[in-house]
């Protein structure tokens, strides 16, 4: 039976050459600098002018560092003196740190004739999301012909984003697209944000904490009864 396989080159038929992935991996550094002169930058930032390569190497292994290429496309290439291995760990600590902190967006749904209850628990559900960080995208669909009583719809959005105002700001007026209204919120600042239909994790906690202390604290034992005489 054909193998159905597609062969990769140079390797043996249905095998596949796996792509190396590593975004630092083009980085040349010490051996692998193949140029005869480089323009040297010592681990500080200071210009240590232009060197032959084999003695720019030496200089970096003699200190338990490395060479690394920063400007490859300069006449000559531009190497520094550093620890590679902790620029990659810092890169990569600091990439995913950006990632972690980039808000998340999260979205709530209105109608038009949205009853109160079902108001008021979109906006907890708004408040807990705005409470870990998260951007809220606001959005109210207009169904058949409620698309003729607009004003409606915006009062409903206006109001909740007044509502809201103790845990976010809008990024925009509320704005007409198609069916839907549409507003972005952005969080406040973790000290001045001021929940009105959703209680915090820390707050909850706390309580819960409390009330219990209430009624099992040190002072809630069983009473203990005297021997009789």
């Amino acid at each position: 039976m054909a193998n159905s396989f597609p062969s990769a080159a140079g390797g043996r038929p249905g095998s596949y050459q796996r792509r190396n992935v590593d975004p630092y991996a083009a980085i040349r550094r010490n051996h692998r600098i193949k140029v005869p002169q480089v323009r040297l930058i010592s681990p500080e930032g200071k210009q240590l002018g232009i060197l032959d390569t084999a003695k720019a190497i030496n200089l970096a292994l003699e200190n338990g560092l490395d060479l690394v290429e920063v400007a490859p496309n300069a006449t000559p290439p531009v190497c520094r003196i550093m620890d590679f291995g902790k620029y990659v760990y810092e890169e990569q600590k600091k990439h995913s740190s950006a990632k972690s902190t980039a808000s998340k967006i999260k979205e709530i749904e209105f109608t038009a004739r949205i009853a109160q209850h079902d108001y008021e628990t979109k906006l907890r559900h708004g408040e807990a999301f705005l409470d870990h960080g998260n951007k809220v995208k606001m959005r109210l669909k207009f169904r058949g012909r409620e698309m003729a009583h607009t004003e409606l719809g915006f009062d409903i959005m206006k109001r909740a984003v007044a509502d809201l105002a103790g845990m976010a700001h809008p990024d925009a007026e509320p704005k007409l697209i198609g069916r839907n209204i549409h507003v972005m919120l952005t969080p406040l600042p973790v000290n001045k944000r001021k929940p009105r239909f959703h209680q915090p994790d820390e707050q909850r906690a706390e309580h819960n904490s409390s009330h219990g202390e209430d009624e099992h604290g040190p002072e809630a034992g069983p009473k203990s009864s005297s021997p009789a005489a």
